[in-house]
């Protein structure tokens, strides 16, 4: 283990102050530079993800679209706190490898209609994921670069990116309107539609909301509006009466378990989004909701026999049975019972936001069940190495398995690191104003 997480004592013991302190300095030793070194590419941009999961060494030079502005909004988003003396580092240059990344996105990622390409080589020539299937197989590579634009433009003043972002935007709610934005590689049926759609949207419009306040642009308060509608999407369309998130809604209904299926790291993450924007212009009933649909979905998915947090679970929050009908059942059965960064370090910050804003201390217990077994299973044992095992199976173990791409992803641990130092060394305000 590093030296920063060995022999923590139980997460309850620690202050919030303590906490910010902690994660502060996990993100800084332990994970940032795992990313500022090998994978990062200075000389086409972008960031190199294609990682074996237990040793760091490269397996692949492919790069895909959504990773890539993943990490230019890491890296703006690191520069931003270096300037607001809340992270230890070179401002410029993470701003910089921002822009590189960007600039490889711009250069490389569109298409003639606009639309993005899912994955890149090194180089940034254009590849088919699916062989036969095309380029534009999925609106999510679209939307985090908009999400790049959005955030580089905040730390760069480059407003031209922030202009981008939002006709980034436009075009993929046009898309997805008229019915030809694709989701591969785990397509829905026809008639159904994913909790995933309003979620992306939401933070995607919040991101462009600040961003537009920050210029001073008139479109922020209809960007506003926007997410707001993305956000009572999600609580109005989603949200089951039993307090867990429906993850595929279809209009013949139906029982399998594309639509009864929960995915409890996917509604924590969709709740603080819905926590921020409420927060943000007083919906104080949507705070509380989100954070009552948060708790029900950690104690869902939480492991009672071995800890942390199961990757998918049954309707009931048993483990989902049934036959597989498509490759994204298929998915769902072959990894439920998976242990996985993303979820985990998602509950860290999506806990602690909903304690903070709510005061309900049941939301701390959270955070510290999952605190205590995620720094006991997940830091990397070789600190040479860095950042996390971020693959595991039910017991804990390293896992060598693909669960969704072929990648080690920078995103969810970095971030989640970065918005618990604003939140709990900056205030609740650094996250809500988002100054």
């Amino acid at each position: 283990m590093s030296q920063s997480t060995v022999n923590l004592p139980p997460s309850s013991t620690f202050e919030l102050a303590e906490l910010g302190a902690f994660y502060r300095r996990h993100l800084e030793e332990d994970v940032l530079p795992f990313w500022l070194g090998e994978p990062s590419d200075r000389v086409h941009g972008g960031v190199l993800t294609c990682i074996d999961n237990y040793t760091g060494k490269r397996v692949s030079d492919d790069k895909f679209v959504w990773s890539q502005g993943r990490f230019a909004w890491l890296m703006a988003h690191a520069a931003r706190l270096v300037r607001a003396g809340l992270l230890t580092g070179d401002a410029d240059d993470l701003a910089a490898r921002a822009i590189e990344t960007v600039e490889f996105l711009r250069a490389n990622a569109f298409l003639e209609d606009g639309s993005a390409a899912y994955l890149l080589t090194a180089d940034g020539r254009k590849k088919e994921f699916i062989p036969g299937k095309g380029h534009d197989i999925s609106y999510f590579a679209d939307c985090f670069i908009a999400l790049a634009l959005s955030e580089t433009a905040r730390a760069t003043g480059k407003w031209r990116y922030l202009d981008e972002a939002v006709a980034a935007y436009e075009r993929v709610v046009a898309r997805l309107a008229a019915g030809t934005a694709r989701s591969e590689p785990y397509p829905l049926p026809a008639g159904c539609r994913a909790h995933a759609e309003p979620m992306i949207l939401l933070n995607v419009a919040q991101e462009l909301e600040l961003a537009l306040r920050q210029r001073g642009d008139a479109r922020a308060d209809d960007m506003v509006a926007r997410a707001l509608a993305h956000m009572d999407a999600i609580l109005d369309t989603f949200v089951r009466p039993d307090g867990l998130v429906q993850e595929v809604r279809c209009a013949q209904g139906g029982d399998g378990l594309l639509t009864t299926h929960v995915t409890p790291g996917h509604a924590i993450e969709s709740m603080w989004f819905v926590m921020e924007e409420a927060a943000r212009h007083g919906r104080t009933a949507a705070v509380e909701r989100a954070a009552r649909v948060l708790r029900r979905s950690f104690e869902a998915g939480w492991d009672p026999e071995h800890g942390g947090i199961f990757r998918y679970v049954g309707g009931d929050g048993r483990p989902p049975t049934g036959k597989a009908n498509g490759p994204f059942e298929k998915l769902i059965l072959d990894t439920w019972d998976t242990k996985i960064w993303w979820p985990h370090s998602e509950t860290l910050y999506g806990a602690l936001l909903g304690h903070v804003l709510t005061g309900d201390a049941e939301l701390r217990a959270v955070h510290d069940r999952t605190f205590d077994y995620v720094f006991k299973t997940f830091p990397h044992p070789d600190a040479s190495v860095g950042e996390w095992v971020q693959i595991r199976d039910r017991k804990g173990a390293p896992l060598d398995k693909v669960v969704g791409l072929p990648v080690k992803d920078p995103y969810h641990l970095n971030r989640n690191l970065m918005v618990l130092v604003e939140l709990l060394q900056g205030g609740v305000e650094a996250r809500v104003s988002g100054a």
